[in-house]
């Protein structure tokens, strides 16, 4: 029942403005008092030059917890990492009830197994096209194909209306395995009526539609059936319709399927105990593989984002211990490199290549479709659906200002475009932003949990350009230098271009600012550590064009 001052808002904090680390909030209610479901909790991935050290990066979910007496729940669109990534790291803070079908259950249950030390983290299990009750809302899981199975689009009903999230999403006639998006429920929504569509955006520069993946299947067929020798295949560990496909490819022309890395090993494990490889013989081990003839054998390898320590990258740089390629054999990247991989990725390439081996990609044979939807595919969902408003979400800006033009040249009534902490009223009355909410960004950094406005990444990023200097300076009662300093210098050329050694510099820079200092000053620490620190990297920056971080210790004997 609608009370009159009640509205259905919107909010994303993770995933708008950026592809990956999706979390997204919808509100009931009143003004100051709504209650909240939660869509997804997944990561992106740190490292390189941006994020040093950076093992993961997650949405900052204070948003969450400032609501936590609200939050009726968390529901999972499907399994990818950069949707319920986020989930062991960040679920003790919240314990919120989660939500999910069987596969990205099961898939989840195994990634919790497999790291040491996570929490037990229970799962409402839902039937493929289940709903669920969850205080004003009512939501419904509808089938969409994609690059995992059991990607889901919710529809979300509330008393002022539906709204479809649709989750990633494509439309394939011929998905290898799981059911095809769900075209029947999708107009009937449309002709039920549906209030707002919050939608996938990042296909939506690209003209046409995306390729089925029985076509996939098919090229992937004819390269493993004419190798003349061994063949390895990498691509998205969770992509199990990719995995059937070269899973039945082999066991075509006779050969042996080899599954090689972590990752790929607990997928295949979770999609034969939900189905998804019912008649498909077993794997075999790694340690199988040096005992099966070349030409019967096809590699399933982790390792198509470059991964330092995936499986083929080990085997590129010939360092796995059961796995190695030679001369005349063939590999396969039935994958897309993500924006930012390419320069990992050409190193397995190269070093691939520099032993001879055959290395084909997307770049020639069709051996990789995208999961979500062109603007064919775009244009094709709007006429069913019939939104009033449509939200882009799940993009970078291009995406996201793409979609919004295409939504408004079919006609969509209001557009509302917006970033991750933006408040969207959906209803009643004209759709818009109307406040923000607490957003960011937090960094797995190892073990431990860090926001990203702490120091930590900046210095690292610092270091990595300008080096470090440490100095230890021990001074007598009257503030007399009592030894020579003890100096280390990290990251530093040996010498300027005189030839004359930065040690020497420091060493002298140190001796002749204490020297200089008045006798009242070299009596406080923090006043000699910070004459000292200025000095140092003045000294260096004047012979080499750069100032150091410096860290100074002081000590009174």
């Amino acid at each position: 029942m609608i009370q009159k001052a009640d509205e259905l808002v919107f909010a994303p904090l993770g995933g708008v403005g950026e592809i990956g680390m999706n979390l997204s909030v919808y509100g009931y209610g009143r003004e100051r008092k709504k209650s909240w479901i939660a869509v997804d909790l997944g990561v992106s991935f740190g490292g390189g030059e941006d994020l040093p050290g950076v093992d993961l990066v997650m949405p900052d979910i204070r948003f969450l917890l400032q609501e936590r007496k609200n939050l009726l729940g968390l529901i999972l669109t499907h399994g990818h990492e950069d949707h319920f990534g986020a989930i062991i790291d960040l679920w003790p803070r919240i314990k919120m009830p989660i939500y999910a079908t069987p596969f990205t259950a099961a898939l989840f249950e195994a990634k919790r197994e497999a790291e040491p030390g996570a929490p037990e983290i229970p799962i409402n299990v839902v039937p493929l096209g289940g709903t669920i009750k969850l205080g004003p809302f009512e939501v419904e899981f509808v089938s969409m194909s994609h690059s995992i199975p059991e990607s889901n689009a919710l529809i979300i009903k509330t008393p002022l209306g539906k709204v479809l999230h649709t989750g990633d999403w494509k439309l394939d006639p011929t998905p290898v395995v799981g059911p095809a998006t769900d075209e029947a429920r999708l107009r009937a929504l449309g002709a039920e009526g549906c209030l707002a569509l919050v939608g996938d955006s990042t296909n939506a520069v690209r003209e046409g539609r995306s390729p089925s993946e029985t076509e996939v299947a098919a090229t992937l067929a004819k390269l493993i059936a004419e190798a003349p020798q061994r063949v390895a295949v990498t691509t998205f560990a969770s992509h199990v319709a990719r995995v059937r496909s070269v899973a039945e490819a082999a066991y075509a022309c006779g050969r042996e399927v080899v599954v090689v890395g972590r990752a790929m090993e607990r997928i295949s494990q979770v999609a034969r105990e939900t189905g998804y490889l019912d008649g498909i013989a077993d794997f075999r081990s790694a340690q199988t593989y040096g005992y099966l003839p070349r030409d019967k054998v096809v590699c399933l390898c982790t390792g198509s984002q470059g991964e330092p320590r995936a499986a083929l990258a080990r085997i590129a740089a010939d360092a796995h211990p059961e796995i190695g390629l030679t001369k005349g054999d063939r590999v396969i990247f039935s994958s897309r490199t993500i924006p930012g991989n390419e320069k990992v990725v050409n190193r397995v390439i190269n070093g691939l290549i520099g032993q001879g081996v055959e290395v084909i990609t997307e770049r020639t044979h069709l051996v990789h479709v995208s999961g979500h939807p062109r603007r064919e595919e775009l244009t094709e969902l709007f006429g069913w659906v019939k939104p009033r408003v449509m939200i882009p979400v799940h993009g970078e800006p291009l995406h996201l200002a793409e979609h919004a033009a295409l939504a408004r040249k079919l006609g969509v009534p209001d557009v509302v475009g917006c970033r991750d902490g933006d408040l969207v009223r959906i209803a009643p009355g004209p759709p818009g932003i109307v406040d923000e909410v607490p957003q960011g960004r937090l960094y797995k950094d190892g073990n431990l949990i860090i926001e990203a406005e702490a120091r930590t990444v900046a210095d690292r990023k610092r270091l990595a350009f300008v080096g470090v200097v440490s100095v230890a300076v021990a001074l007598d009662e009257t503030g007399v230098m009592a030894a020579d300093p003890e100096i280390a210098l990290i990251g530093i050329p040996e010498t300027n271009a005189k030839g004359r050694s930065f040690a020497e510099i420091v060493m002298e820079t140190v001796a002749e600012t204490v020297e200089h200092l008045p006798r009242a000053r070299r009596r406080d620490p923090d006043s000699v550590a910070e004459a000292v620190r200025r000095a140092v990297r003045g000294g260096i920056a004047a012979s080499w064009g750069k100032k150091p971080l410096c860290l100074v210790h002081i000590l009174t004997v």
